[in-house]
């Protein structure tokens, strides 16, 4: 949550707004695999989406052939208009790596302005606290 989080308040402060701006998606990309980064999780920009608006998902793969994936939450989505939140794209919370991947591959065939940033780490975290909504799950 931290780093992102903070970038995306900070944008928005600074520009004398309430946080109704989003953070542009390279930068919050960066800040994202950051965090990750710093507890010990490696994380990699599969694909490389818009610059500015890019819709972003994330598979967090667990090295055991097994992953969870995350997606942009509905732009009605409660606070997802000003932030950024995420939801699972899967009723289970861990699938098949391979089902995920395919899945990620129509996503983008789709929309060819997504990026997918996919985080390795065996215990399955996700570093979305605070973005990421589980009540339509």
């Amino acid at each position: 949550m931290g780093l992102v989080r903070t970038l995306d308040r900070a944008a928005a402060f600074g520009r004398g707004e309430e946080a109704s701006m989003r953070l542009r998606s390279d930068i919050w990309v960066k800040a994202y695999l950051r965090t990750c980064a710093s507890h010990g999780a490696h994380g990699v920009v599969v694909r490389h989406g818009d610059d500015d608006a890019g819709a972003i998902y994330i598979k967090i793969a667990r090295l055991d052939g097994t992953a969870s994936a995350f997606g942009p939450a509905p732009a009605g989505w409660d606070g997802a208009a000003s932030e950024r939140k995420w939801i699972p794209l899967t009723k289970d919370p861990v699938g098949v790596e391979r089902d995920i991947d395919e899945m990620l591959r129509r996503a983008a065939e789709f929309d060819t302005d997504i990026w997918i940033v996919e985080v390795e780490d065996r215990d399955g975290r996700n570093f979305l606290e605070g973005w990421l909504d589980l009540s339509g799950a």
